[in-house]
């Protein structure tokens, strides 16, 4: 039997042989990075070579990153902290994470949701005169959508907010490591990252907070991470988070390349009916979100997975619950919603992967448009 084809990578990478070594190695070696000794400061050693190597993957400097335990709780922290800072309103896009969607809902701030064309791309316009007609406000705008791969026109928002004496939070957890970003010359107040989208271990994140950003301590206790996130740091994770952002940097022009595969791929999904999201729009080069009318999601994702290609019905973060994509439903394409699957590579995956389930999908597209024939 053949191995198993990984394409839903944007739900979890798989973890780069660099990230395991880099934790194994920290797993066999003693000392809380808190303690004074030879060990504590082999192990602080080891967490502030770390954050100088996940600060380098965005250009930012290593005081800028806190340690967390992955992107939602870096997302809660930029929004807490910025009610904390006086905000009177949040502005969210309607394409983002729930991570950010829940903690603005539970904010107790009023909400306003910033609306997106056709191909998931914020409207600029609406951000200016939003932005005009009230308080200060807190805004967040992902850099790249989990489900469809677009590409937000982040550094465009960030003049528009500074102009207001807003603050930005960018959750560029999905662009990380599949993109270059730059904290300043995208112009965020906070960027939140996640270890396992780039190859690291589950369980270990970041937010980098830009200049004007000021963090509130959100969990007591011990003061550490410069008294922002108190609790022992998860040295190992920290460890292999630092592994995989080096070499996601040293691999990104290969991760670049797929962006062709993608597009071969869905030339030949359209030419049987597909429909791609986001197409005019710039996106991530490994990703691609596809509706097929009459084709339901659930049924191409087993379809497939019983074929040995594992692909996903949309974001990874919901239970288990396959459901209409929220995303595609504030495209204005609800009627698109339940029939989209994501296809993702990652740093492992082949051509000949993105050939591969193609094959498979038109082979099952196929079965399927001739059992409705037979029945028809």
């Amino acid at each position: 039997m053949s191995q198993p084809i990984y394409l839903d990578y944007n739900a979890t990478a798989r973890v780069r042989p660099e990230a395991i070594d880099a934790v194994a190695r920290a797993l066999t070696s003693v000392g809380n990075p808190s303690s004074v000794h030879a060990a504590g400061r082999a192990a602080r050693n080891l967490v502030e070579t770390a954050r100088a190597d996940v600060a380098a993957l965005v250009g930012a400097r290593a005081p800028a990153v806190t340690f967390l335990s992955g992107g939602t709780e870096a997302d809660a922290l930029a929004i807490d902290s910025g009610v904390a800072d006086g905000v009177a309103r949040l502005i969210i896009g309607a394409t983002e994470h729930e991570a950010v969607r829940e903690t603005a809902a539970a904010s107790g701030l009023p909400v306003e949701v910033w609306p997106v064309d056709a191909d998931g791309l914020a409207d600029l316009e609406w951000l200016a005169a939003t932005l005009a007609d009230g308080p200060r406000a807190l805004v967040a705008l992902m850099l790249a959508n989990n489900e469809t791969g677009v590409i937000q026109p982040v550094a465009e928002a960030a003049a528009l907010v500074r102009a207001a004496g807003g603050w930005l939070h960018v959750d560029a957890v999905q662009a990380a490591g599949k993109i270059d970003i730059d904290i300043d010359a995208l112009g965020a107040d906070t960027l939140a990252l996640s270890a396992h989208k780039v190859g690291g271990p589950q369980g270990v994140g970041a937010l980098v907070a830009g200049p004007r950003a000021r963090l509130t301590r959100q969990l007591h206790g011990g003061g550490q991470e410069r008294g922002v996130r108190s609790g022992t740091e998860n040295v190992a994770g920290i460890a292999g988070f630092a592994a995989a952002a080096r070499a996601s940097s040293r691999d990104l022009p290969a991760l670049t390349a797929q962006s062709a595969w993608r597009d071969e791929l869905a030339e030949r999904m359209q030419a049987a009916g597909a429909i791609v999201l986001g197409a005019a729009a710039p996106r991530l080069p490994q990703t691609l979100c596809v509706s097929t009318p009459d084709y339901a999601s659930d049924l191409q994702v087993m379809n497939l997975d019983l074929a040995g290609v594992m692909i996903s019905a949309g974001a990874a973060c919901t239970s288990g619950k396959v459901k209409p994509s929220r995303v595609i439903e504030a495209m204005g394409q609800a009627d698109l919603a339940l029939t989209a699957v994501r296809i993702s590579g990652g740093w492992a995956t082949t051509e000949q992967d993105w050939i591969h389930c193609g094959d498979v999908w038109l082979e099952a597209h196929a079965r399927l448009a001739d059992r409705r024939r037979r029945v028809a």
